[in-house]
């Protein structure tokens, strides 16, 4: 596996705090959006999200493992229609925040939620089931994250049909934002944290998952996270040698102490 590099831009530092903004039909969503609510309300400072304190700034801080829900809100107009480009998303959480429904935060993370009568035209389901990125959005610089509906594409963005928390969707959903996030933080505007190919540090682990469990209902999971089990991706911990995907820094210690993060010659 490729080390990792940095290049200079800047990692996310201090409190940040995630707004969720629903788009489209969520009439029948119900479910899936209180898996993923309670994710976003229980992800900070957890030993997962702490793995990116690994990664540091030019002046040596390191991106923050202190995510804060701050709300949601849902747009049911389809006001940029069904399949967006880009800069629809963007757009979309500019109207979220120009009609004062939600805050321009500086300290912000947006996340646009798209139904699965809705895509994205520059690549979900065929290149990515969620990404991230930085964009001026009602005349400031804000970070974004966008998560597609994986039963538009199961096959490519649902990592198994029964899922823990007994909704295939909000779980995959679960899992894709948990990379974008941790790939927001230690490379918020694309000039941070990334390997010779461009990967950012979750996407080095995308799809792996390490020790795994089985719950009540015969699904998978490798964490458990307040009230909820979830299957999320590893993230990758970055060593002088390499480095290793793990769900945590005990993970990575064994990893390390036993020679997994010596990069292949």
């Amino acid at each position: 596996m490729s080390k990792i590099t940095y290049h200079n831009g800047p990692v996310l530092t201090g409190i940040q705090n995630i707004y969720y903004i629903w788009y489209g039909n969520w009439s029948s969503g119900a479910a899936t959006q209180q898996i993923l609510n309670d994710f976003g309300a229980t992800i900070g400072n957890t030993p997962y999200l702490q793995i990116n304190n690994r990664y540091t700034n030019s002046a040596g801080q390191p991106a923050t493992a202190t995510v804060v829900y701050g709300g949601q809100v849902t747009d049911s107009s389809y006001a940029h229609g069904a399949s967006l480009s880009d800069a629809d998303i963007t757009a979309i959480i500019g109207d979220q925040i120009n009609a004062f429904r939600l805050p321009q935060d500086s300290q912000g993370i947006y996340v646009v939620f798209t139904s699965a009568d809705v895509t994205a035209t520059s690549g979900f389901c065929t290149s990515y089931c969620g990404q991230h990125n930085s964009a001026v959005i009602s005349g400031g610089m804000l970070r974004y994250i966008f998560v597609g509906h994986s039963n538009r594409c199961a096959a490519s963005c649902s990592p198994q049909s029964v899922s823990p928390n007994g909704d295939a969707a909000g779980d995959a959903m679960t899992g894709t934002l948990a990379g974008e996030l941790s790939d927001t933080l230690t490379d918020p505007a694309l000039t941070g944290w990334y390997d010779c190919d461009g990967s950012d540090n979750a996407d080095k682990c995308a799809w792996t998952y390490g020790t795994t469990f089985t719950t009540a209902n015969n699904a998978r999971a490798n964490i458990t996270i307040g009230a909820r089990s979830y299957l999320l991706p590893q993230n990758f911990w970055p060593t002088n040698n390499g480095g290793v995907c793990v769900m945590n820094q005990s993970q990575a210690a064994a990893a390390i102490a036993a020679g997994l993060d010596v990069l292949p010659p």
